[in-house]
């Protein structure tokens, strides 16, 4: 008999032990909650995480590679796909990279209708964060919200390129084509009624008590901690940090616009929400101040061996049929050289390497992606985090695996 109490006696304490102990947990990948193909494996003491490591890797599609494998206006469309919430901020990383080794001027009003564009697009992809991160903690009602104004957006997107997701309407030496008639009038529409579901956004969300205690004091990161890891964008202005791209090192005449640059000081989840809310409301000051400026004018550049000539132009002049024939047939060359260009796309610096070897293609492309450097400081974050709150992290860096994988 004492054999067997001694042995009950033992197994109870094995399980004591193993209750004691900390389990490691695999979190994704999965669509919902890491928003995209991401593993995260998690060492937890109870609900507490000790340690996380973020696994990535399972879209990895090699877009990097395929920039040397095709002409330069080519690679406008892979661009399209690394931030699929982001694509004319791509585009336009891409192209001023390209027109920066080809020392083209563009025109104004081509200038202006890519601000525009791309504020609109930094909306649609705020819209797209908001409502994911709503429906993340558990409030279904701003998904539905958020996405109606979305759709607005990629209507007016789709009137300009005919296309929605992947637009591909930025060109190297200008646009695809001019807008459409009646296109100002829609924007204006627009903007007349967004101000109004901002406010709706503020009730849902910002002054809801069971939002802000799942997102004040959860991920913090210091103003140091994000400076060193390379955080840019909202999540490094929400650590205390004021750099913004657009105004700091302008491109595309954003000096020359009036608007604000928000910053957060406390680091957490809550501050990175209020820093993407106050955003929208400067994006849509420069929207309509862009709007404000549009003259009729030339939307491409004078540089007929570069920039495809007008539809209507190539059935009338020979000259231009044969420029149109020999870009698409043979592409143009760049001059040798390297050159680094960068932007503030919707979530922090967006940056584009580009080296030439004086042919119709790039030699080499490489793209600093702002979700890949902001997702490495998700551990920092998450440590002595619980599980639950990790989710809510996740959706404060607004990360996009496509561009992450590319």
């Amino acid at each position: 008999m004492s054999v067997a109490v001694e042995n009950i006696s033992s197994k109870f304490e094995v399980v004591d032990q193993a209750l004691d102990s900390q389990m490691t947990l695999s979190m994704g990948p999965q669509h919902p909650s890491t928003h995209g193909v991401l593993r995260l494996e998690l060492q937890l003491d109870g609900e507490m995480v000790i340690k996380a490591v973020a696994d990535i890797g399972y879209l990895h599609t090699g877009m990097e590679k395929l920039f040397e494998y095709k002409k330069y206006q080519q690679g406008i469309v892979i661009t399209d796909r690394m931030d699929y919430l982001n694509p004319l901020g791509n585009n336009l990383a891409y192209v001023m990279a390209a027109e920066k080794l080809l020392d083209l001027e563009i025109p104004e009003r081509a200038q202006i209708i890519r601000v525009l564009m791309c504020e609109l697009q930094r909306i649609a992809s705020h819209m797209v964060w908001l409502g994911t991160h709503a429906l993340d903690i558990g409030a279904m009602s701003p998904f539905f919200y958020a996405f109606r104004q979305r759709e607005k957006i990629l209507n007016l997107i789709e009137a300009a390129s005919g296309g929605r997701m992947t637009p591909s309407y930025f060109r190297i030496g200008g646009l695809m084509m001019d807008l459409p008639a009646g296109f100002e009038r829609r924007v204006r529409q627009f903007l007349e009624d967004f101000p109004a579901a901002l406010d709706q956004f503020e009730t849902l969300v910002t002054g809801n008590t069971i939002w802000q205690s799942r997102t004040k004091g959860i991920g913090v990161i210091t103003a140091e901690e994000a400076i060193d890891w390379g955080l840019t964008g909202p999540c490094l202005r929400g650590s205390g940090v004021d750099l913004d791209l657009r105004r700091d090192n302008p491109y595309s005449g954003y000096e020359t616009y009036d608007f604000e640059i928000p910053v957060e000081r406390d680091g957490d989840v809550w501050a990175r929400f209020k820093v993407r809310m106050r955003e929208l409301y400067e994006s849509y000051k420069i929207v309509r101040q862009a709007l404000d400026r549009l003259k009729p004018g030339p939307t491409k550049a004078d540089a007929p061996k570069i920039v495809l000539p007008d539809r209507d132009d190539m059935r009338k002049h020979m000259d231009s049929l044969i420029h149109h024939f020999l870009i698409v047939a043979e592409g143009f060359n760049v001059p040798e050289g390297e050159v680094y260009h960068a932007i503030e796309g919707s979530k922090g610096e967006l940056g584009v390497y580009m080296k030439s070897n004086g042919g119709p293609k790039p030699e080499r492309v490489h793209f600093r992606g702002p979700s890949f450097v902001n997702l490495s400081a998700l551990p920092v974050m998450s440590e002595g985090e619980m599980v639950a709150d990790v989710v809510a992290i996740i959706g404060s860096l607004d990360i996009v695996l496509g561009e992450i994988d590319r």
